[in-house]
């Protein structure tokens, strides 16, 4: 029989202000809104770092999905920088004046 998995375990934490869970059995599914409420809700923290653990799978190199995920995020912010720019350009954009 096999044994009963927590959903949510605590792994590691030196006390609560810092704390790294598992949660089994999801995905991304919930993961990312998870992430996006904790950064709505949760004061930012103070140390200027970004902490990003990449678990991969039939030995995919975690370097090479970072180094792939920044390439698409980099070609992503230049298409939007692009058609913003035209938008610009070809005055595509609503006007109003700001009245004091």
């Amino acid at each position: 029989m096999s044994e009963a998995v927590e959903k949510i375990k605590l792994v590691h934490s030196p006390d609560l202000a810092t704390a790294t869970f598992q949660i089994h059995d999801e995905s991304h599914t919930i993961g990312n809104p998870l992430r996006w409420m904790l950064m709505k809700n949760v004061p930012h923290p103070s140390e200027n770092v970004i902490n990003i653990r990449i678990q991969m799978y039939d030995n995919l190199s975690s370097l090479d999905a970072l180094i792939s995920a920044l390439s698409e995020l980099d070609k992503v912010c230049e298409a939007v920088e692009d058609q913003y720019l035209e938008s610009l350009r070809e005055g595509k954009f609503e006007r109003w004046d700001e009245r004091r």
